[in-house]
C-alpha cells in the first residue's frame, strides 16, 4: 500500500496507477502533472508515496508541454500528407508558433488540408508513448527520415540512450515533455503567414484560452530580420553554432555579430542626427535582460561621434518612496507598475531641461527606498536626452513632450536559433539565461530566487512593455548568436546546483537539456563594450552604472 496526496487530501492505493487515470478523477483537463516537484507525463505510473499536482492550460509549464506536442502533431500530419516534407519552427507575432515548409508551397488550401488531417488524428485520440533507444538506433532512425539536423545534433549528446516518442507509425523526439494522447490537442488555430503559416494555441496568461490574433508589423519585421540573419551566418541550429565553436572561425562569428550591432548603432545615429533639429528625447525600453544599460551607453557614444550632445537619464531615479508605491495582488511592492514612478516630477524635470533650466535631478537609493537629491544639471538647447526604462515607450509617461520631439527605440534579444529544426529556443529562455548568469555574478543570487521572481517579471512585461512595442520608431535586436556558447559554462554551473526535489528543478532542467548540446566559446573573444559583457562581466561601462546590474 502507498499514499498519494492530491489537493491536500491523502488517498491510499494498493496497486500502481497512471497519472492519466488519476487525472480523470481529480482534474480531467490536466495536461501534465508534478510528482514530488518533478514534472511527469500523464502516462507515468505511480506506485510509491508522493504528492501530485495536476496542471492544466492555466499553467505555463502545461502550455509548454502543449506547444511541444502541437509541433509534434503538425510534423506528423504534414508527413502523412507530404512524405518528404521539410519543416522548421520558430517564433511569430501574437505569441504564435511559426512554421516554415521548405519544399511545399503554402496556401489557404494547404492550411485547410493540414487542419483536416490534424483534426482526424486528434479525433482518433492516439496514445503518444515515450521509449528509449540507443544513439546508434536513433542515428539510423533520423537518417531514414531525412532528419539531417538531428543526426548532426547526436554528435554532441553525452548520454548513450535517446528518448523518442511514438504515435501510431510516427516516431520523433521533441525537446520537452508530451501530452498523453492526441485527443488533448484540440485547441489551435492555423493561419497562413507568408511564406509559411503560424499556429495559435492556448496561453496561460489568457486563462488557458487562445488569445485574439493581433498583427504586429514592427515586431514581425524584427522576427524576419532575425531569421534573415541566422540564415546569413548559417547558425539556424545548434550544430551549426558548434561548427563555429570547434574551429578558429569562432572569431569570425563573434566579430560578425558585434559588427551587426555596430552597424545598427551607426544607422540609429544617422537617423537621430537627421532629426536633431527637432528631436529632444530618445526613449529606450525593452523586457528584462535585454541589455538596456549597455545599449544606452553605446548609443550615447554613437551620438557623440555624430557631433550631438546626449545626456542619459534613468527613469528608475524617479521611483516614488517605497511607502507610496502601489502593491501587487499579493500585497508586495509593485515597482514595475507605471504608478510607482513620480511621472509629474519626471515630466516637469524633462521639460525644464529642454527649456534650458537647471534641474537638480533625484537619485533613487534602493537601500533606503527613497529618493535623494542628485547633482544639478543644465543642458544646451540642442542636447538630446536619452531615457531608458520599462515604461519609456508609454506615451503617457512623457505626455508633456510633443511626439515629434521623441524617438522611441524598442530593444530585445530575438534569436532565431533552434536546437534542431523541430525545436526552437524561445527568446524568453535566452533572457532568462542572461538574468540567471548576471544575478549570480553581480548579486550572488541563487538561480532559484531568479526563477521565483520570473513570473512577476513576465506579468510586468505583458502589462507594461509588449503593448507599446509597436509604437517604436526603431527595433534593435540585442541578440548575439554566439552568446549561448559563452554563457553555457556560467549558466550550467548555476542550473545544475538545483537539486532534483526542488520546485524549480523543472525550469532548470529544461534549460540544461539544450545547453548540454552547446560547445563552449571562450570569453576572450567578447569585446569589452559588448552587450554580453553586461551579463558575464568585464564591461568597460561597469563603473557607469550600479555594480549590482540593471533591470
Amino acid at each position: 500500500m502507498f499514499q498519494i496526496k492530491i489537493n491536500n487530501q491523502v488517498y491510499d492505493y494498493e496497486e500502481k496507477v497512471t497519472l492519466k487515470e488519476l487525472a480523470k478523477k481529480f482534474k480531467p483537463n490536466a495536461i501534465i502533472a508534478t510528482v514530488n516537484n518533478r514534472l511527469r507525463e500523464l502516462n507515468y505510473y505511480i506506485n510509491y508515496n508522493c504528492e501530485i499536482d495536476f496542471l492544466d492550460l492555466t499553467n505555463s509549464d502545461a502550455v509548454r508541454v502543449y506547444e511541444t506536442s502541437m509541433r509534434y502533431l503538425v510534423i506528423m500530419a504534414l508527413e502523412n500528407l507530404y512524405p518528404n516534407v521539410k519543416v522548421s519552427f520558430g517564433q511569430c507575432i501574437s505569441r504564435s508558433i511559426a512554421c516554415n515548409v521548405m519544399n511545399v508551397k503554402v496556401s489557404k488550401n494547404f492550411v485547410n488540408e493540414l487542419e483536416k488531417e490534424m483534426r482526424r488524428i486528434i479525433a482518433l485520440d492516439l496514445p503518444i508513448e515515450r521509449f528509449s533507444i540507443t544513439k546508434e538506433e536513433a542515428l539510423e532512425l533520423y537518417k531514414s527520415k531525412g532528419y539531417d539536423d538531428k543526426v548532426d545534433l547526436l554528435k554532441y549528446r553525452e548520454e548513450e540512450k535517446v528518448n523518442v516518442y511514438r504515435c501510431g507509425n510516427f516516431v520523433n523526439y521533441m525537446f520537452g515533455y508530451m501530452v498523453a494522447s492526441t485527443g488533448c490537442l484540440d485547441k489551435f488555430v492555423l493561419r497562413v503567414y507568408y511564406p509559411g503559416f503560424n499556429i495559435q494555441i492556448p496561453r496561460a496568461e489568457c486563462n488557458g484560452e487562445i488569445a485574439p490574433y493581433i498583427d504586429a508589423p514592427v515586431f514581425g519585421k524584427m522576427i524576419k530580420d532575425a531569421n534573415d540573419w541566422s540564415n546569413l551566418c548559417k547558425c539556424q541550429i545548434i550544430p551549426r553554432l558548434n561548427d563555429y565553436a570547434s574551429k578558429w572561425e569562432v572569431v569570425d562569428l563573434v566579430t560578425m555579430c558585434e559588427t551587426r550591432h555596430n552597424n545598427m548603432l551607426a544607422e540609429l545615429g544617422d537617423i537621430i542626427k537627421s532629426r536633431s533639429n527637432d528631436l529632444r528625447l530618445v526613449c529606450i525600453a525593452g523586457p528584462s535582460s535585454s541589455g538596456k544599460t549597455t545599449f544606452s551607453h553605446r548609443l550615447r557614444i554613437e551620438l557623440l561621434s555624430k557631433g550631438l550632445k546626449p545626456i542619459k537619464i534613468s527613469m528608475d531615479d524617479y521611483y516614488k518612496d517605497k511607502d507610496k508605491c502601489p502593491k501587487d495582488e499579493n500585497g508586495e511592492l509593485d515597482l514595475e507598475h507605471v504608478e510607482a514612478l513620480d511621472l509629474d516630477l519626471f515630466n516637469e524635470h524633462i521639460l525644464a531641461l529642454i527649456e534650458g533650466e537647471e534641474v537638480r535631478m533625484p537619485v533613487f537609493d534602493f537601500k533606503i527606498g527613497k529618493r535623494i537629491p542628485g547633482e544639478p544639471i543644465k543642458i544646451d538647447k540642442d542636447s538630446i536626452i536619452i531615457i531608458e526604462g520599462i515604461h519609456a515607450l508609454n506615451e503617457e509617461v512623457t505626455k508633456l513632450i510633443p511626439k515629434h520631439q521623441k524617438f522611441k527605440i524598442y530593444i530585445s534579444p530575438m534569436a532565431q536559433i533552434n536546437v534542431d529544426y523541430h525545436n526552437p529556443i524561445p527568446a524568453t529562455e535566452l533572457r532568462m539565461l542572461r538574468r540567471i548568469v548576471r544575478d549570480k555574478k553581480y548579486r550572488q543570487t541563487d538561480p532559484r530566487d531568479t526563477f521565483a521572481m520570473w513570473p512577476s517579471v513576465r506579468r510586468g512585461e505583458f502589462k507594461w512593455i509588449y503593448p507599446f512595442q509597436e509604437e517604436a520608431d526603431y527595433v534593435f535586436n540585442t541578440e548575439l548568436t554566439y552568446e549561448l556558447g559563452v554563457m553555457k559554462k556560467y549558466a550550467l554551473e548555476a542550473l545544475q546546483s538545483i537539486p532534483r526535489n526542488d520546485e524549480y528543478f523543472i525550469q532548470a532542467n529544461r534549460l540544461v537539456k539544450f545547453l548540454k548540446y552547446v560547445r563552449d566559446i571562450d570569453d576572450q573573444y567578447v569585446p569589452c563594450n559588448s552587450i554580453l559583457r553586461e551579463f558575464i562581466g568585464g564591461s568597460c561601462f561597469y563603473d557607469f552604472y550600479d555594480k549590482n546590474g540593471e533591470e
